[in-house]
């Protein structure tokens, strides 16, 4: 996906961090919810849930109480806890300040770290992201294998990239659609009389009926009127570095006892052949054991959104191997 709409903003933005940054200050953590089984048992292995682009932890509650019903009953001794993480610029993420620029993969991941260090939590066992998450995803692992979150920092298990391109994303590779909407977002004001009013608008200007309801789906109730549940321009600065960002060197070489999963789904559109095939090269080769492995799935009857698509088919790729950890 090709670069857009540069933050004006940025370059200022970028000397007002310089010239007001302290020598200490304290890190601000990312806003999440937990999803249990229970709470009366302790819980014994945990999996972080990223979203995607103009999304929130939220869109993942459903799919991930039913991912955890089915682990309860594949490995009852097993007690899981899903963190369904609000990235920066996201969600109730966006209501919190402190996540200073550069918004891109970097710092998403950064921010990972950092949120399970203030909590003195354990490193994840999964992380699973969705679209732009999956990079977020891929960002979290490579740092970790480099140990620049500190010697302390443990490399998941198994890492889940949910129809997310590992490589570059050219726009010439796109319908542009997801171009459009932010342009169409970024032209729109900041605030709205009703939520029924943006789904209008926005069919109004070409956009489909699903496309449109899931935009007025992240708004919010601001006084009198209704306002963006994210910090857009943030959020173009994100999109921006997903498509430059490239993880195919993780995938050539994926960290010893690490597992990283592809889930590719049938009906996205978001996939050249030519990718295609370099995901099934690397997910062919028959290591020696001083490498972890990559595993590419298809996701039928689905389009980008897989969770909702089709969350059975997601579970029963998901599961069994979740299960196995």
């Amino acid at each position: 996906m090709a670069r857009i709409l540069k933050n004006k903003q940025c370059g200022f933005n970028l000397l007002t961090r310089f010239l007001n940054s302290p020598t200490s200050r304290s890190i601000q953590t990312l806003a999440y919810e937990e999803v249990r089984s229970s709470t009366d048992r302790p819980y014994t292995s945990t999996a972080f849930v990223l979203h995607g682009l103009l999304g929130s932890g939220r869109n993942w509650r459903s799919f991930s109480r039913n991912l955890i019903s089915t682990l309860s009953k594949t490995s009852p001794s097993s007690e899981w806890r899903m963190v369904l993480v609000d990235l920066r610029n996201h969600g109730k993420s966006a209501e919190k300040e402190g996540f200073e620029p550069p918004h891109d993969m970097a710092n998403a991941a950064n921010d990972l770290a950092n949120l399970i260090k203030a909590n003195g939590w354990d490193w994840p066992d999964v992380v699973i992201g969705h679209s732009m998450g999956g990079k977020v995803a891929l960002h979290f692992a490579q740092s970790c294998s480099r140990a620049e979150y500190g010697q302390s920092a443990v490399l998941p298990k198994q890492l889940w990239v949910l129809d997310s391109v590992p490589g570059e994303v050219k726009h010439k590779n796109s319908d542009g659609e997801v171009e459009k909407v932010l342009q169409t977002l970024q032209s729109l004001p900041s605030s709205f009389p009703s939520r029924k009013w943006l789904v209008n608008h926005m069919i109004e200007l070409g956009f489909s009926k699903s496309l449109s309801e899931w935009i007025g789906s992240n708004l919010k109730k601001s006084g009198e009127e209704e306002t963006w549940a994210f910090n857009l321009e943030g959020a173009v600065q994100m999109f921006n570095s997903y498509g430059e960002m490239s993880y195919w060197p993780l995938l050539e070489h994926p960290p010893q006892a690490m597992e990283i999963s592809v889930v590719r789904a049938e009906k996205s559109d978001r996939w050249d052949p030519d990718v295609v095939q370099q995901l099934e090269s690397v997910a062919s080769r028959q290591g020696d054991g001083s490498e972890g492995r990559v595993s590419l799935h298809v996701l039928p009857n689905a389009g980008h959104w897989v969770h909702v698509d089709n969350p059975k088919g997601l579970l029963e790729i998901m599961a069994p191997k979740i299960a196995s950890i």
